[in-house]
């Protein structure tokens, strides 16, 4: 929502970097979630997370990462573009890294 509620104050500077940050976290999630199910079907578990209901996969954007993302967005309006498509990067680097891991470990 937050994303979105830049793009809604200001969408003609917003709009292309509010969609690719948004499309980026959707990116995160499938894959996440994705290499979860996968996991999961093939009795596959973390042994570094062995108290999650479900094979937790990192990355470089995560949870507190994407907080302190927003936070920045707070604190730097003016530099939401600029900050959404740095933040975005990072978040495609996150689903394509799982996505190889997860090929292998698959495998």
């Amino acid at each position: 929502m937050i994303p979105f509620g830049f793009v809604i104050a200001n969408p003609e500077q917003n709009a292309i970097a509010g969609a690719f940050l948004i499309f980026s976290f959707i990116g995160t999630g499938t894959s996440f979630l994705a290499f979860a199910v996968m996991a999961g079907k093939r009795g596959i578990e973390n042994p570094v997370y062995r108290n999650k209901s479900l094979y937790y996969m990192s990355g470089l954007t995560e949870g507190s990462e994407t907080i302190g993302c927003f936070v920045l967005l707070c604190l730097l309006p003016e530099h939401f573009a600029t900050i959404a498509f740095v933040f975005g990067a990072a978040c495609w680097f996150t689903t394509f890294t799982r996505i190889y891991s997860g090929f292998h470990t698959l495998r």
